[in-house]
């Protein structure tokens, strides 16, 4: 019965990443009516069930911290090819789409999708262990990149509005990629063993399992989780334009565009990290949520500085005073959440909290 089980979900994760990269070929630059809307969304949803599949598949094969890295820039490369093709289409009013984005991505991880896994491994094992030398390293590094992307761009004098200069902008794309560089060779060379989860006792798991997935399963999964992770990131642009409708409709922001899009693409990566939440692997889910909201910006912002160049209109980087706020109070409370390496209900509802004041901030500024 098992083994059946597990060809079945071998068999829909394999053929629903397929389905998705036609069905994106088929609708591509069209206007969709409402039943093929319908029909996106869900194969929108079953390509992300896949590529959290193949990414677990993955990271059983290669292990930790080399997995969540892999799930975590994947998707954000394909976000950063959204965000700019989104601000191709959308002129003026795209101005401010990779700054909603990148902010969104840093509110849904550092408090939307930690709370989550704090609140799911504090349920099921009372407290949630796991490594602050590393996930303090990670947080003090999405610090620095919101800070020089995200708040500087707002109180510099060079350039008229909350935007940098080209010289500004060039150098905040530069440290964005050193620091992020400098973070991977942390994580996976120098300090590995800083990011790799730890039992109740504070052993480190170097190893979930011996008998992990072939190196040809791995490969195929490789392949099937970029087919997935393109599905979603395409078949979520070809929905934009009823996403924004509905927005304009509703009388919301535009920004709410932004955040939609933030959660449809973190998606996966958010059903990864509960799930490892609930094996005990607090630090796993750690590892995904900050590396995460470190890659959207540490390649978003160098992205678009570079498509700045043949991209006409303003790049607004810089945050509002009730978004700086939010983030302030955001590193604050994520640094006493990590300093002890251990966390309770207490810290997960506190970020939960901070999460749902950013959703209803954004839908009522």
């Amino acid at each position: 019965m098992i083994t059946r089980l597990r060809g079945l979900v071998a068999q829909w994760t394999a053929a629903v990443p397929v389905l998705a990269v036609v069905l994106l070929a088929l609708t591509w630059g069209r206007d969709l009516p409402g039943a093929v809307v319908a029909l996106v969304t869900l194969v929108l949803a079953g390509a992300v069930l896949a590529a959290v599949h193949h990414a677990e598949v993955i990271a059983h094969r290669v292990g930790e911290p080399f997995g969540s890295l892999v799930l975590a820039v994947a998707v954000t490369i394909i976000e950063v090819a959204l965000i700019v093709t989104l601000m191709a289409d959308g002129g003026d009013k795209s101005s401010t789409l990779a700054r909603d984005t990148v902010f969104a991505a840093v509110m849904i991880t550092c408090n939307g999708i930690i709370g989550l896994c704090l609140l799911v491994g504090a349920l099921r094992h009372r407290v949630a262990v796991f490594q602050s030398e590393g996930t303090g390293a990670a947080l003090a590094t999405v610090a620095t990149l919101a800070t020089l992307s995200l708040v500087l761009p707002t109180f510099t004098t060079s350039k008229q509005g909350p935007e940098f200069s080209t010289a500004q902008l060039t150098f905040a794309a530069l440290a964005s990629l050193v620091l992020y560089g400098l973070f991977v060779a942390t994580q996976t060379v120098r300090h590995r063993e800083y990011f790799l989860p730890i039992t109740r006792k504070g052993e480190v798991i170097d190893s979930e399992d011996a008998t992990g997935p072939s190196t040809r399963t791995a490969l195929i999964s490789v392949g099937l989780l970029a087919l997935a992770l393109i599905g979603v990131v395409g078949l979520a642009k070809g929905v934009s334009p009823t996403i924004e409708s509905g927005v304009q409709s509703a009388g919301m922001p535009h920004s709410v565009v932004g955040v939609i899009i933030a959660l449809l693409v973190l998606l996966p990566e958010t059903i990864a990290a509960v799930r490892a939440t609930r094996r005990d692997r607090v630090q796993t889910s750690l590892n995904l949520a900050l590396g995460s909201a470190m890659a959207s910006i540490g390649l978003t912002i160098p992205a678009v500085a570079v498509a700045s160049v043949w991209l006409s209109g303003p790049l607004v980087l810089g945050l509002g005073p009730t978004h700086m706020v939010l983030l302030a109070l955001t590193l604050i409370v994520g640094t006493l959440t990590v300093v002890p390496g251990r966390a309770t209900l207490l810290q997960g509802g506190v970020h939960l909290v901070l999460f749902a004041a950013y959703l209803e901030l954004a839908v009522t500024p």
